[in-house]
């Protein structure tokens, strides 16, 4: 039997010839790959079972033609010493790239890597065809290598490294298209856009498991049923290998068709235009009290739309704002809403708009509007006034914080849960609780912030890496914060936030900086408002903390549980940092230096970010630590999604859930979790990431 389940919203894919993920969880018959693309940004999730094997598999379309999956499987009663309790878990990460796309005449063609940084048990290269011949009926034939080479070879091209169950984690591409080669292929047929029926010829032989395990195989001949619902969830039946039955359950979303998140907030007010000939009336200048009542008007407004007035500059023709967004995950909406206000408060002649978003106390940029273009394009498309708005540094421009503004005061009380994958005794731990958060702003940018958990329930504690290493325990003590940290403190901070200089954004964090380390960081961010490019340093002083996660600390040697060598954290460690927006959505980022274990090495990510605030990234992290003495998984790697909470609420919120999936959490590569890092804040107030979100500019 198989089954499947996933954390994602399901989004329809209409049509016959919408493409059907296999067990493998892409584009496939049943075992077999097909050429078929998913929709770009898609997002699928599939957990199945064939005899002894559960595979759960996220994917996703990077481009029209890329894609990318990671696997995590759970194979039953299988011989090998790495497995626990009877059960071998293994991590794989697949790459795919359609060639060509299908035309009338002409097939699509994909290539694929299976497994191609994994421990082998699932490697294989691919190249298939297939072609639509009628609606509904496809038909697909390919040549595999590795695993997909495995039965009834026609060919070879060259020798192929023997597979070793080790470490994984590294490239193998000693292996890429090496070795024995087989045809695979089959057709399938979908009557219409629910069921779809799927015979396919299998090259791989599963000589893994039918040599280790109780799996038989008695056919290459395999045979599927997929229905579609309505909402796009897949459900999968098979009959596989001769005596297998299967079953395979999946879900999918695509952020990039699923909207900006909004809708249901009230309707923003209308433009008030001037009367004709007020613009020169300029005798309000002298009149303390219409000073005064202008701006007591545009707060009441701005807070209608839960935006907050910190200060305004009233000039004879112009007028500068200090704005605070709590709200708004789109920055436009917010600026387009503080304008709207503006028009209905100021006096007549003030003609050009300065809007300065602030935010922990930075001015973070000014966006400049002339009132006449508001006045005359509030029924045009958003690009109108994009293109007659500027977008500047703040940095000397923004009025500071009236009195009484500050210090604030806020807490909330809310429930939390962390959660850890993939380790190979406890594939899924967690705890449950309770968190109480609390910050106060003593002025706009010196903010005093905490976290302190109460655990209800969960098994962290239970996470335990004994394995021998070389390198400081700096992440793999982990189980033991968790099993003595009841009640904990997560954070305890002394935040100082600053513009030191045009182009410059500054942070200075004092503390319990998270739940392993406190200490001292330091970060200064070079980014221009209309630059792409932008660079960063950050250096941290950091002392190990007590395992019970309160106010005291401990030494910074470690013990190895096996040797029991010891060994010391270094005190100092930092990164200096490389950002880029690739535009499409696409962010890279580097990061270059000393890690929490003393290790040196760079860190790459690489994220594709949707204009509603989806995120899916995935980074690698390579150090001078040998792939030994990091152990399994050989380097550090993972996946991560960050979802908007305005998704669920269908009403703008600023709030967002981050989830990464590491395949395998380790000391080596490891940083300090520090909040605040400048480079989030800051890029979504400047020009490339404010244009993005300019449509809800009059919402």
């Amino acid at each position: 039997m198989a089954l499947c389940t996933a954390a994602v919203a399901a989004q329809a894919q209409s049509g016959r010839d919408a493409p059907s993920l296999n067990l493998y969880g892409v584009p496939g018959l049943i075992d077999m790959p097909t050429a078929d693309a998913l929709p770009d940004g898609t997002i699928a999730a599939t957990l199945a079972l064939l005899g002894d094997s559960r595979r759960t598999t996220l994917t996703f379309q990077i481009s029209p033609r890329l894609s990318g999956s990671f696997r995590y499987t759970a194979i039953s009663n299988f011989n090998h010493p790495r497995s626990k309790n009877g059960v071998y878990y293994d991590r794989s990460f697949d790459l795919r790239y359609q060639i060509l796309t299908e035309t009338d005449l002409r097939p699509a063609v994909t290539i694929g890597l299976q497994d191609f940084i994994g421990t082998g048990l699932y490697g294989g290269e691919y190249l298939v065809a297939s072609k639509r011949l009628a609606p509904g009926l496809q038909v697909t034939g390919g040549l595999g290598w590795g695993r997909l080479g495995s039965y009834n070879p026609i060919g070879t091209t060259g020798v192929r490294p023997n597979v070793i169950l080790g470490e994984g984690g590294l490239p193998t591409y000693d292996r890429w298209f090496r070795g024995d080669m087989s045809a695979f292929g089959g057709i399938s047929y979908a009557p219409n856009d629910r069921l779809r029926f799927s015979a396919e010829y299998s090259s791989d032989d599963y000589a893994f498991e039918t040599g280790r395990g109780r799996m038989k195989r008695e056919s290459p001949w395999n045979f599927g049923v997929d229905y579609r619902f309505k909402s796009g969830t897949q459900m999968s039946l098979y009959y596989a290998y001769g005596n297998e039955i299967g079953a395979q359950f999946s879900l999918v979303t695509n952020p990039k068709t699923l909207g900006i998140p909004g809708g249901i907030e009230s309707s923003p007010l209308p433009v008030q235009p001037r009367v004709a000939g007020s613009a020169s009336d300029l005798g309000w200048t002298t009149d303390p009290t219409r000073k005064a009542s202008a701006q007591t008007g545009l707060t009441q407004l701005a807070a209608k739309d839960d935006l907050i007035i910190e200060a305004l500059q009233l000039e004879p023709t112009r007028a500068t704002v200090r704005l605070r967004n709590p709200r708004y995950g789109a920055p436009a909406q917010a600026i387009g809403r503080t304008a709207r206000a503006m028009t209905r408060s100021l006096p007549a002649s003030v003609e050009e708009f300065v809007i300065v978003p602030v935010v922990n106390g930075m001015p973070m940029s000014a966006v400049v509007l002339k009132r006449s273009d508001v006045e005359a394009l509030e029924h045009e498309a958003a690009t109108e006034i994009l293109a007659r708005t500027s977008i500047v540094d703040a940095f000397g421009i923004a009025p500071k914080a009236d009195p009484g503004v500050y210090p604030k005061f806020t807490w909330s009380v809310a429930p939390y849960v962390n959660l850890s994958f993939f380790d190979p005794d406890n594939p899924i731990s967690g705890d449950a609780g309770v968190r109480a958060k609390g910050k106060f702003e003593i002025t706009p940018n010196i903010i005093l912030s905490g976290s302190v958990t109460k655990k209800l329930t969960g098994n962290l504690d239970q996470v335990v890496r004994g394995d021998k290493s070389n390198l400081p325990r700096v992440r793999t003590d982990r189980g033991l914060y968790s099993a003595q940290g009841d009640p904990a403190i997560e954070h305890l901070t002394l935040a100082m936030y600053g513009r030191p200089g045009k182009n410059l954004y500054g942070r200075l964090t004092l503390g319990y900086l998270e739940t392993m380390y406190a200490g001292a960081s330091a970060e200064l961010l070079w980014k221009p408002t209309n630059s792409r490019l932008a660079f960063g340093a950050e250096v941290n002083y950091i002392l190990r903390r007590d395992f019970d996660q309160l106010f005291g600390v401990q030494d910074m040697i470690t013990t190895d549980p096996v040797t029991g060598a010891r060994r010391e954290i270094p005190n100092v460690n930092g990164h200096l940092s490389a950002y880029y927006d690739f535009g499409n959505g696409y962010h890279g980022q580097v990061d270059v230096g000393r890690y929490l274990a003393g290790d040196y090495g760079a860190t790459l990510s690489l994220d594709r970010e949707f204009a509603n605030g989806w995120r899916v990234g995935a980074y690698a992290t390579v150090t001078n630590a040998s792939f030994e003495d990091f152990g399994e998984g050989s380097f550090d790697k993972g996946l991560r999604f960050t979802i908007p909470i305005a998704s669920f609420l269908g009403k703008p919120s600023r709030q967002a859930n981050t989830i990464t999936l590491q395949s395998l959490s380790r000391d080596g590569g490891s940083r300090l979790n520090v909040n605040g890092r400048l480079y989030e804040q800051v890029r979504d107030y400047h020009e490339p990431d404010a244009a993005k979100t300019w449509g809800r500019f009059w919402r």
